[in-house]
């Protein structure tokens, strides 16, 4: 603060500070994550699917990574994602 060095942004909806300091936090915070994937359907920080929507992997790149963890709900949730387009 003293060199003016101090940068702050405002976070809007869909943002959550979690603190894991403490076991209970922890527990706490991964419960939230559990939540929010299971009722929107979605992944939290699916870094996939981030990569996609900005461009940075192509759908077949998505589907390849998706294939590879098949068997697994987070491969499942990336080749609906592929598929949807």
């Amino acid at each position: 603060m003293e060199r003016d060095a101090l940068y702050v942004e405002k976070m809007g909806r869909g943002y959550a500070w979690l603190d894991t300091g403490t076991h209970d936090s922890l527990v706490e915070a991964s419960e939230f994550v559990r939540v929010i994937q299971k009722r929107q359907n979605t992944q939290v920080a699916c870094l996939e699917e981030i990569a996609y929507l900005n461009g940075f992997i192509d759908r077949d790149q998505l589907r390849r990574r998706g294939e590879m963890f098949a068997k697994t709900a987070y491969g499942r949730y990336l080749l609906d994602l592929a598929a949807d387009g």
